[in-house]
């Protein structure tokens, strides 16, 4: 196979690639590095043992993920604070006209689902993203695997119901998602505690990713008394005087975000889970080493 024809091949398949690779991992350097690899092995590759090259680059890509995961799991432990996916950018709308497609997407790649498939192991990580998100059949991923396809049933069985127990499922109006993000931004940059905590449904969480890197609290804020005060606590103090300030919506990991830039530069994404019109859950991701890929 030509040169020009093996980049050819591999170029059509890299969103696929780096798709797999970012949700096993939560961190685009390292899915980047994972597809790399895979265009390493494939470039070497012996083409007349290759009849399927879409199937043998998802099963190279998956089984490099596998190793970089056992290894980022360790370092994971020593993680100063709450750990969130990093921000990766999406624009499902565009890409993908099938709003069902879309819905599958969005949810494989939620931060919510990533924080959950953190719990899973190695193996049921990669059988859930294969499966759901990509819908490969059980007997392909089974190859991939080299299990039986008996087992990856179980395993996507046993990953399938630890998300549906540690998600809620929550479908928002992407109008309803901006128009409450807008609320919330006003609120929290005007210092009107009351309209913020009138967005707060009681019981909301907060999980700041700071890494140790930043100011975020190093432990999950819950409650609408103590999330909004810190929300307002923050946008008061987190911008020196005379700072750049500029809010920007972005998509990532599937929904409407905010992006916050700071004299030039990414300083924090925000996002929020809604639910019956109050948010649930906001997500700040604040570790300037998940932020690089954000250039404004």
């Amino acid at each position: 196979m030509a040169t020009d024809s093996m980049t050819d091949v591999f170029e059509e398949h890299r969103s696929v690639l780096m798709g797999v690779a970012y949700r096993m991992l939560g961190r685009v350097v390292d899915a980047e590095d994972v597809v790399q690899d895979a265009w390493l092995r494939w470039s070497t590759a012996d083409r007349g043992e290759v009849r399927e090259p879409r199937a043998y680059l998802v099963r190279v890509t998956t089984r490099l993920a596998i190793d970089r995961l056992r290894h980022l799991q360790s370092r994971r432990e020593s993680y100063v604070g709450p750990w969130l996916p990093e921000p990766y950018v999406t624009d499902f709308g565009a890409k993908v006209p099938d709003t069902a497609e879309q819905a599958v997407l969005a949810e494989s790649v939620s931060m919510a689902v990533l924080v959950v498939l953190e719990s899973l192991s190695p193996l049921e990580r990669a059988v859930f993203v294969l499966r759901e998100a990509f819908g490969f059949p059980f007997a392909e991923i089974a190859q991939t695997l080299d299990r039986s396809e008996a087992a990856v049933r179980q395993l996507a069985g046993r990953a399938r119901k630890h998300v549906d127990e540690g998600v809620p499922r929550f479908e928002v109006d992407p109008a309803e998602r901006r128009d409450l993000t807008e609320r919330f931004l006003a609120a929290a940059t005007g210092g009107d505690l009351g309209g913020l905590m009138s967005l707060l449904a009681p019981d909301v969480r907060l999980v700041g990713d700071s890494g140790g890197k930043a100011r975020a609290p190093l432990r999950v804020v819950e409650s609408a008394d103590k999330v909004g005060r810190f929300i307002q606590g923050a946008a008061r103090k987190g911008v020196t005087e005379g700072a750049v300030v500029e809010f920007r919506f972005i998509e990532v990991n599937g929904a409407e975000s905010l992006l916050v830039i700071i004299d030039g530069k990414p300083d924090s994404v925000l996002q929020l889970e809604i639910a019956d019109g109050r948010v649930q859950r906001v997500y700040i991701v604040r570790n300037p080493d998940k932020l690089i890929t954000l250039v404004p």
